[in-house]
């Protein structure tokens, strides 16, 4: 911030785009043999989320991992600032958004249970009924737009999964690596296919591109050249304008 003058957001979205382009050398180190070999790469993304989901340094760093690992996403929420319907509903839009920037199997993990049960979450998700009667005191726009914001992301509930966990206690950590278990599962029989898909469509357009600029630069020097033809025969004949 304080070398190229930037505020907050500006000094962490260029620290990543500065980290991107070196990120072969992380990719290396995590692939290091080592013993016993790594059985986890916990990797922490920056606090402000939207710049690390929505910024093209932020894909390249996902894409990189999950090229090379089995790759899923943690979102890990604050349980007790979740028991407001309107938070849990924000939070449930940006695990939406994270899940399809990313494409990557995502995991909801609501922490520090040991103070605030995360039951409460689990039913919310499960039975529109329960988190529509959660809003009944409120009668607001947010209140109203929530409601139906539930509705739409009922298909997206079905195919996600979540566990509460306490930092503090452990608890739950069992079910928490059981989760990621099968989210491994998930990125090898559905990931990671389409990731080879896209890679090869990436490819087939890349080719593209540099066929289209090889005749486009082919047309250029074919066109220049009609345009100052050379007489090697003899010397050139001076112009009326210069005798």
């Amino acid at each position: 911030m304080k070398q190229y003058e930037l505020g907050p957001n500006g000094g962490i979205l260029t620290s990543l785009n500065l980290f991107a382009t070196r990120f072969d050398q992380v990719i290396a180190l995590c692939e290091k043999p080592r013993s016993p070999p790594l059985e986890y790469i916990v990797v922490d993304t920056p606090g402000q989320i939207e710049i690390f989901t929505w910024s093209a340094s932020g894909s390249i760093i996902t894409e990189a991992f999950a090229s090379s690992f089995p790759t899923m996403v943690a979102y890990v929420m604050d349980t007790p600032r979740c028991a407001s319907p309107h938070s849990f509903m924000a939070n449930m839009l940006q695990a939406c958004s994270i899940l399809y920037k990313s494409r990557l199997p995502l995991l909801l993990v609501f922490n520090k249970i040991d103070v605030t049960p995360h039951d409460f979450a689990i039913e919310w998700m499960t039975d529109y009924d329960a988190f529509s009667a959660a809003l009944d005191s409120d009668a607001s726009y947010a209140a109203t737009l929530s409601r139906s914001l539930s509705l739409v992301l009922e298909e997206f509930y079905q195919n996600l999964q979540a566990v509460g966990v306490s930092a503090v206690t452990g608890q739950g950590m069992d079910e928490f690596f059981q989760a990621v278990q099968r989210c491994k599962e998930k990125y090898t029989s559905e990931y990671l296919p389409d990731l080879r898909k896209r890679l090869a469509q990436r490819d087939e357009l890349e080719a593209k591109r540099r066929e289209a600029e090889l005749i486009r630069l082919k047309a250029d020097i074919e066109g220049e050249s009609a345009a100052n033809p050379r007489d090697d025969g003899g010397p050139a004949k001076k112009s009326d304008d210069n005798c």
